[in-house]
């Protein structure tokens, strides 16, 4: 089964698939809408990618529950898309099923809303239970990979282990998965949650030469852009980041007139007419 894309979506695909094989390293941030995406691009970034726990947040629910659904991913991924010029990847969380038919599928979906990546994770969203086990959490990325290349441009598939988000702090299970996933034609991995140095390379050095993303978390975040592609990484994702930064700062200014009733936290406030402009 695949899409005929439009000359708009192959060239997006293409400048994607570039990124990741060009020398040195990139960010790829990730907007929660139209508004954050079109300010992104604005400033200069080459790529985009969806945040769940931004998407769930500006919907007034929690992230990394289930609570978001396909459909509602997909029309956030499609506003995102159709807000600026740039190649768009979206997570796509575990792709909405146990199965590894519900991979494929949804990787079909993806690609019908104009991403041109997204990344399929092996964590169950079963707090009891929550990674996949191994042979399944290889047949769901196989799946995805095999609807990934059915489609008539180089869609850049992601494969996600998730165990360090999760309690699990097994690298070397990690690693495992990360290098089956790779031979199962992932073009990226990722482990989110990996923070170190150490860590990181190995990850680097067990599924080269695919590129790797890390994710801004605690200790990530004390890397400079050099030094994190010195250890071989090839893309940096924000995660929920920029999402929190922004909501960290509402929240703060809400606070602060609730507590104390004051306005101070106007003063650090972003002029009115920057963010017309990025936006016009």
């Amino acid at each position: 089964m695949g899409t005929s894309p439009d000359n708009t979506q192959m060239l997006k695909a293409q400048a994607f698939k570039a990124l990741h094989e060009r020398q040195g390293i990139f960010v790829i941030p990730n907007p929660w809408d139209a508004g954050s995406a079109k300010m992104l691009a604005g400033l200069g970034f080459e790529a985009l990618a969806t945040t769940s726990a931004g998407l769930a947040f500006s919907l007034g629910k929690s992230d990394g529950e289930g609570a978001i659904t396909r459909e509602e991913t997909l029309e956030n991924a499609r506003v995102i898309v159709n807000s600026t010029h740039l190649p768009v990847s979206a997570d796509l969380e575990n792709g909405y099923g146990d199965d590894p038919e519900a991979c494929a599928e949804t990787i079909l979906l993806a690609a019908a809303a104009g991403l041109v990546g997204g990344s399929i994770e092996d964590a169950t969203g079963r707090p009891e239970d929550p990674i996949y086990q191994f042979e399944l959490s290889v047949e769901r990325v196989k799946a995805a990979v095999k609807a990934a290349r059915s489609l008539p441009f180089p869609f850049t598939l992601t494969a996600r282990a998730e165990n360090l988000l999760h309690g699990r702090h097994d690298l070397k299970d990690t690693i495992r998965r990360l290098e089956a996933f790779a031979d199962a034609g992932a073009d990226v991995l990722f482990a989110p949650g990996i923070n170190t140095a150490m860590e990181i390379e190995a990850v680097v050095k067990a599924v080269a030469p695919r590129p790797v993303n890390v994710v801004l978390v605690p200790g990530v975040s004390d890397f400079s852009l050099e030094q994190l592609a010195a250890l071989g990484v090839k893309r940096l994702s924000l995660g929920s980041a920029l999402a929190r930064t922004a909501y960290g700062a509402f929240l703060n200014g809400a606070e602060e007139i609730r507590r104390e009733g004051t306005f101070n936290f106007n003063m650090g406030s972003v002029p009115y007419s920057k963010i017309n402009d990025l936006l016009r």
